[in-house]
């Protein structure tokens, strides 16, 4: 259960919520406050929409896979045939390697997915740091391209740290405040804000569309926006 007033986990029977103190005579999990429909973690995450959302993701995610496995598997037995730069079967079975790579990698997402694990926790912490990266250009060339990386620090309540990271892009960053109240949907991997009362937007939990706060439905997906 969780408290209607900060959204904090509170035991079953607990009279007074150990965050914030506020009275749990009228405990529940998503009540939001009086006069407000934008404060508490919606019940909408139990639309059917969100399931076939992330069986449609699975399935494109291991068909992806499947037709970059065939392509490596006939480019590298192709490749042998013509004696490119070695003769089958050695190119065959590295093809066959590479295709397996991609199927065991789509594989290993579908499987996260099923394994995530939903949690409660607060905004700790933001950070901005300047960074940067290697970038290629072929023939030995390169340089050192800087980027800004925008984090956003989660306390779970389980004492956890996790992070929300973007590049160039303060979108999320501006979006959460210190101390706001959060859920991590494990199975989608998205976080939903507990008080969406002062905001303009929102984000599908689903596709990770950034939507208008006075759109029910994610208008990429279709999936209920959770609000």
């Amino acid at each position: 259960m969780y408290c209607p007033v900060c959204g904090a986990a509170v035991s079953g029977g607990a009279k007074f919520c150990r965050a914030c103190g506020s009275s749990q005579g009228q405990q529940s999990a998503v009540s939001p406050p009086a006069g407000s429909s934008l404060v508490g973690f919606s019940p909408k995450i139990s639309d059917p929409a969100f399931a076939r959302y992330l069986r449609q993701s699975n399935l494109w995610a291991i068909i992806f896979a499947l037709i970059l496995a065939v392509v490596a598997i006939v480019g590298s037995y192709i490749a042998g045939e013509r004696g490119t730069e070695m003769d089958n079967p050695e190119s065959l079975y590295i093809g066959l390697g590479v295709g397996g790579m991609f199927m065991t990698i789509a594989l290993f997402q579908v499987l996260n997915r099923k394994r995530g694990q939903t949690f409660d926790g607060t905004v700790e912490d933001k950070h901005v740091r300047k960074k940067s990266r290697r970038h290629e250009y072929g023939d030995g060339d390169y340089r050192y391209v800087d980027y800004l990386l925008y984090m956003v620090v989660v306390r779970s309540d389980s004492g956890k740290k996790h992070f929300i990271r973007t590049e160039n892009d303060d979108t999320r960053y501006n979006y959460y405040q210190i101390g706001d109240r959060v859920r991590y949907h494990g199975g989608l991997k998205t976080y939903e804000k507990y008080d969406k009362s002062n905001d303009q937007i929102i984000f599908c939990n689903a596709c990770g569309t950034l939507c208008d706060i006075a759109d029910d439905h994610c208008f990429r997906c279709k999936c209920p926006l959770l609000k």
